[in-house]
């Protein structure tokens, strides 16, 4: 977790322990968020608190036996990891140590450049490539700079030889290896921060067409137990479009991230056809792990997150859950004697989410490249309650909202994401690029209306539907469905259409399990083109009953796991079939009354 775990010479003496929290009486300076080794064991901590000659610190591992008197060891460095090509592919505990044992891996080094050379902060020097994991580059640490003296030659090193010697002006020398150490505290710095213009597709339709994060964005994902949020991270994780998947089991049970760990070695990247693991890094620090390093396990991930960005790759961070987390920071907190805040949590859990989800950005990095790392973060609000304050407080970081549904989740509902409880503040920044996706698509032409955006017009004729739908619910309740008016029965099946067809996806399709951009383009027009012909043939006079007969209403509703990527011709042949459908549609006709009847009345 230090840096070759050096020794400060600084040392400690334990006069108070309590769970994962100890005071010591210093005997040497310490600096404050150094890490520190305790006890014979060496066990990893980290100082929180300095005051005259007390330190108090957190220790990220089970403290069983520890007693006061035993000795604490100061490193000189801030708590922190080695990042470097051989965390693809791999799966560590929340300190960054492996879980699997591993003997030493070589890696392909080929040098880029040569003696003489000046490299600046983050250059790269070289590329990197292992047999298993995608090919990287080899970068200086982002606080080393000089010219070259000495690099090595093409051949198989381990992540831990120098392979590069720089000379600085002060006459210094560094000694460069492909890994380093950074503090996970500290932001690794870049260049520029970018404004982004382009969504990190998820294969999730609900998500992309409607409620989009763009790439170097936040989402927040709160529901209630059962609604699906590791489900659905897992499918994120699976087939979004990002370059690189960190994945943090974050005080979640152990079933579940055994579930992870034994599934995905297994399974393959839809785009290259290899390993899935190959992209991949997971950290899991189960809720049987000790507490405090959940805190840590955060910090861990984001800075892996950072390090493979700064390679100029778009990163995606699925940390579940943050409110695990958050509650390590309230017993932590307790344990120090802090004055809780609301909810019981420290009065600082507003701006440790701040610190956590403003480390997403698009940026221009030190070497000029251009990544990103785009943060997911789900939520377990206590009985579903999205006031509480993680939730709350993490809403006001966030740009996408996706709020789960415990009513859509125990309807089998699957993504259960309620629409009128979400909301996306990318969805105008990303908005060109979805029309450049809408004009390349072969399905019909488009009907947005004169100078909008055709992708801007129809997620708000979806969002309208449904907010439509919801009010016309609570009325039928009341006064029975068969009482409404033609036009608001109409409403309600189109509604109904939307949901079944585009909204609810399968996670055990393997033709709906994804769903690409250009394909949901394809089914969001053809939707939209069903209900334009529903309305103009209610007007006209037919019951909705009979559209709701219509043949063509199954393989609407079911095109979603019918029709897979590359097939959008049948997507184009379902909508000739769609205004074939209502060509045929007989409109019934009203009587005249006949004199008799006139006479009569």
């Amino acid at each position: 977790m230090t840096s070759r775990d050096a020794d400060s010479g600084s040392r400690a003496r334990i006069r108070w322990i309590s769970g994962p929290v100890l005071r010591a009486h210093a005997e040497g300076p310490f600096l404050l968020r150094e890490a520190i080794r305790v006890g014979p064991a060496g066990l990893l901590g980290e100082v929180i608190r300095l005051n005259e000659d007390e330190i108090v610190a957190q220790v990220y591992e089970d403290t069983t036996g520890l007693r006061p008197g035993v000795e604490v060891r100061g490193t000189g460095n801030l708590l922190g990891i080695r990042v470097g090509p051989g965390l693809l592919g791999n799966i560590y505990d929340g300190l960054l140590r492996p879980l699997q044992p591993a003997g030493a891996m070589l890696f392909r080094f080929e040098p880029a450049v040569q003696a003489g050379a000046e490299l600046g902060p983050g250059a790269p020097f070289g590329a990197v490539s292992s047999p298993r994991g995608r090919s990287q580059r080899a970068l200086l640490p982002p606080n080393v700079a000089g010219r070259v003296a000495w690099i090595a030659d093409a051949g198989e090193v381990t992540d831990d030889a120098t392979v590069l010697r720089l000379a600085s002006e002060g006459g210094a020398t560094h000694e460069v290896a492909l890994s380093h150490f950074w503090p996970v505290r500290t932001p690794r710095p870049v260049r520029a921060r970018l404004t982004s213009d382009e969504p990190l597709v998820t294969g999730q339709r609900i998500l992309d067409s409607l409620f989009p994060v763009a790439l170097g964005g936040k989402a927040a994902i709160p529901g209630g137990f059962g609604t699906g949020k590791t489900i659905l991270l897992e499918s994120l994780a699976k087939g979004c479009s990002a370059d690189v998947i960190v994945y943090l089991g974050c005080g979640e049970r152990g079933n579940e991230m055994a579930g992870v760990l034994e599934e995905f070695p297994q399974l393959d990247d839809p785009r290259t056809g290899r390993s899935l693991m190959e992209r991949t890094v997971i950290i899991a620090n189960t809720s049987n792990m000790p507490v405090a390093a959940r805190e840590a396990s955060i910090y861990s991930a984001v800075t892996v997150a950072e390090y493979f960005r700064d390679q100029g790759l778009h990163v995606a961070l699925m940390a579940d859950s943050t409110s695990r987390w958050a509650e390590a920071l309230r017993e932590v907190s307790g344990r120090f004697g802090e004055l809780p805040g609301e909810g019981g949590y420290p009065t600082y859990l507003a701006s440790r989410l701040a610190d956590f989800y403003e480390r997403a950005a698009k940026v221009v990095t030190l070497s000029g490249a251009t990544g990103s790392v785009t943060l997911l973060g789900s939520i377990s609000p206590p009985s579903g309650d999205f006031s509480e304050p993680v939730t709350s407080h993490s809403k006001r970081y966030v740009r996408s909202f996706w709020a789960l549904d415990a009513k859509r989740a125990q309807a089998r509902f699957y993504p259960a994401v309620n629409p009128l409880q979400s909301y996306s503040e990318d969805s105008l920044d990303v908005a060109d690029w979805w029309l450049e996706r809408y004009a390349m698509v072969p399905t019909a032409r488009s009907r947005a209306a004169s100078g909008e955006n055709e992708w801007l017009e129809l997620r708000r004729r979806f969002l309208t539907l449904l907010d439509d739908q919801a009010r016309l619910e609570r009325m039928a309740r009341i006064i029975g469905k068969d009482a409404l008016p033609a036009r608001q029965r109409l409403t309600l099946l189109a509604a109904e259409l939307v949901n079944e067809a585009f909204l609810r996806q399968s996670a055990f399709s393997p033709v709906d399990r994804y769903c690409g951009p250009d394909r949901q383009a394809c089914m969001m027009r053809l939707l939209v083109r069903f209900i334009e012909l529903a309305e103009r043939a209610t007007f006209e006079g037919v019951a909705p009953e009979q559209i709701a007969a219509l043949d063509v209403m199954r393989p609407l509703s079911r095109m979603g796991e019918e029709i897979g990527e590359g097939e959008l011709e049948r997507l184009a042949a379902l909508e000739r079939q769609v205004e074939d459908a209502f060509a045929t549609l007989v409109v019934p006709s009203v009587p005249t009354p006949s004199k008799d009847d006139a006479h009569a009345t």
